[in-house]
């Protein structure tokens, strides 16, 4: 399809999808470039279109040296690893993601096939791409993750509004509707990241009921999209928190609300280095919908970095494929939640005076809160404890228990209250 065509085809089967669509975003469509041509020229007998160097048959011709780190892998792995990756990744990747996606899905939800980026960071940045203008607002719980200030404010001039995320002990699920309401009239991004960071919280059935009803009534009275960043998807240490992502619970609520899902593997595989993350749109994936959307999207992927990486797909790909994969990972959530468990107990020992442990039930994070500057404590807990954590302004500290064994866990609160104490 050509830009007209694309742009027509959104138009008509997702209107307020359209709307949303920043001046990028509307003049974005993939090119019928050299990745279009070689594309179509794959089964060809004899294929001179991609410049890349092959056997001359279309198979590989790896340096040795590079070859042997790859050993182990299946040759169609292999092969994955050294040629240019598909520009919306690798397809049985896609179909296997999908696949585990839908797993926590009502049967008739609909959902395209996931486009790989190079990480979540790209993906959240390919939405910015496509949906924020500078009269866009961006609304999320503060504190957020610093970067959305960059991928949202700093490269797409976007207004970032955050609202009190913690009212004591309590998890402010209405505020997504009261921010919104005070906003003036015009399109807006809300931002779900659930289980958070900085946070460490996920919501309750109660309150994601709560929270989808508010974004429901917000979008009878003007266009909302909602990003849904599963980042840290699957992480949860309470029995009575769903662990399913909430993009399902939105599709289908109302036409003004669009919900768009960002994931990956590197929270979900523990795959840190890799960069495969995923972007999924609330469309069939075999519709004209879908594939103006996929359009859109390689052409940014395109035009930023090149293509995804195909070894980290191909490992990837081969863990989908294994059948010990749930097993292992949730192992590791296992190994996480006893962290967890061990930081809530060593902080109700500890008896802390000043430092408020804000609710947190999942993912990799917890956040004390400060009743003076966090950049102080931070650089003092540096200097005299040798204990390592996050300011977060105005008047937070966050731990990352994900990365501290449980036995330093219990001494790194205890250096935290001798602070306190001292």
């Amino acid at each position: 399809m050509d830009l007209d065509q694309v742009n027509a085809t959104i138009r008509a089967a997702a209107p307020s999808l359209f709307q949303h669509l920043s001046a990028l975003g509307r003049r974005a469509v993939f090119p019928r470039g050299i990745p279009f041509q070689a594309a179509e020229a794959a089964s060809a007998e004899i294929n001179g279109t991609i410049g890349q160097i092959t056997d001359g048959r279309g198979g590989t011709r790896p340096l040795p040296v590079v070859a042997e780190g790859l050993s182990s892998l299946d040759p169609d792995l292999q092969r994955h690893s050294l040629l240019y990756s598909p520009m919306a990744g690798l397809p049985e990747l896609r179909e296997l993601w999908r696949a585990r996606q839908r797993r926590e899905a009502p049967q008739d939800a609909p959902s395209s096939l996931p486009i790989v980026t190079v990480g979540l960071t790209h993906g959240l940045s390919i939405i910015a791409d496509l949906f924020i203008s500078p009269e866009t607002v961006v609304v999320l719980p503060a504190p957020f993750w610093g970067n959305y200030k960059q991928i949202f404010g700093l490269r797409r001039g976007a207004a970032v509004v955050g609202f009190p995320a913690y009212d004591g002990d309590r998890f402010r699920a209405e505020g997504y509707a009261e921010a919104l309401d005070e906003l003036p009239r015009g399109a807006a991004m809300v931002v779900l990241n659930f289980p958070s960071n900085p946070g460490g919280y996920s919501p309750s059935e109660a309150e994601r009921a709560q929270i989808v009803e508010g974004l429901v009534a917000a979008a009878q009275k003007r266009r909302v999209l909602v990003l849904v960043d599963d980042a840290y998807h699957g992480l949860v240490y309470d029995a009575e928190i769903p662990r399913r992502s909430i993009f399902w619970d939105l599709l289908g609520k109302s036409e003004q609300l669009v919900p768009v899902k960002v994931c990956g593997t590197t929270k979900e595989l523990v795959f840190f280095s890799g960069r495969v993350g995923f972007l999924t749109f609330a469309c069939a994936p075999d519709s004209a919908l879908a594939q103006a959307l996929e359009s859109k999207v390689k052409a940014l992927i395109r035009s930023t970095v090149g293509s995804p990486v195909g070894p980290s797909q191909a490992l990837a790909l081969r863990a989908l494929r294994h059948p010990e994969l749930d097993a292992q990972t949730e192992a590791v959530r296992a190994e996480l939640e006893a962290r967890f468990l061990c930081l809530q107990q060593a902080y109700r020992q500890l008896n802390f005076r000043t430092l408020r442990l804000l609710p947190c039930n999942s993912g990799c994070f917890a956040l004390f809160e400060l009743q003076d500057d966090p950049e102080i404590w931070r650089r003092r807990l540096l200097a005299e404890q040798s204990v390592g954590m996050i300011s977060v302004p105005p008047r937070y500290l966050r731990l990352a228990f994900s990365s501290v064994a449980e036995d330093n866990l219990v001494e790194l609160l205890t250096r935290l209250k001798r602070m306190e104490d001292g």
